[in-house]
């Protein structure tokens, strides 16, 4: 029988995830978000228009109504670009992180021995600008899962590589 332990954990030895260097999203990335913030601009944009158009007493007072649209797209384009400033990823040696977030800021760290599956996929904008958007799943669901979005293709594709060898030399590992 084993000699059980269970000693204390200096928490100020351990390492600090926050020094390690993460990775930004690629910049034409901030152009796949400007042209979605874009779309939704025109699409609310036009859906208040016919309310203006067709209802009278928003009429009478469009120009609040204009104003408080107006507002809000401003505040979704700073929103918008404080979160492509904040987010950023790295492959470490054991695990990933990932992190995102303006308002509450979420680090995500998955050991590299918890993943499950890894998935590359690429949108219609994504695929223009030559990005992709990484999924990486872990056996915790979707509480552990990262997706990393505007990740150029070629990078995407090689950092999926790198984690799909991982999991075939842990499945070895774990059939032995």
């Amino acid at each position: 029988m084993q000699h059980f332990t269970n000693e204390t954990i200096d928490i100020q030895q351990l390492p600090k995830y926050e020094e390690t260097a993460l990775t930004a999203p690629a910049s034409k990335y901030w152009q796949v978000m400007l042209i979605n913030l874009i779309i939704f601009t025109l699409l609310s944009g036009g859906g208040l228009a016919i309310l203006i158009l067709i209802d009278e007493e928003i009429r009478a007072n469009w120009a609040i109504f204009v104003g408080l649209f107006a507002l809000i797209i401003i505040v979704l384009f700073l929103l918008y670009w404080a979160s492509f400033k904040r987010r950023g990823f790295a492959l470490r040696e054991k695990d990933i992180i990932y992190k995102s977030g303006v308002i509450a800021e979420t680090t995500t760290i998955v050991p590299l021995n918890r993943i499950q599956h890894v998935a590359l996929n690429e949108g219609m904008l994504s695929r223009i600008f030559k990005l992709g958007t990484l999924h990486v799943y872990t056996a915790g669901g979707s509480s552990g899962e990262i997706r990393i979005a505007g990740v150029p293709i070629e990078q995407a594709k090689a950092l999926k590589e790198a984690l799909v060898q991982r999991l075939e030399v842990k499945t070895t590992n774990e059939s032995e």
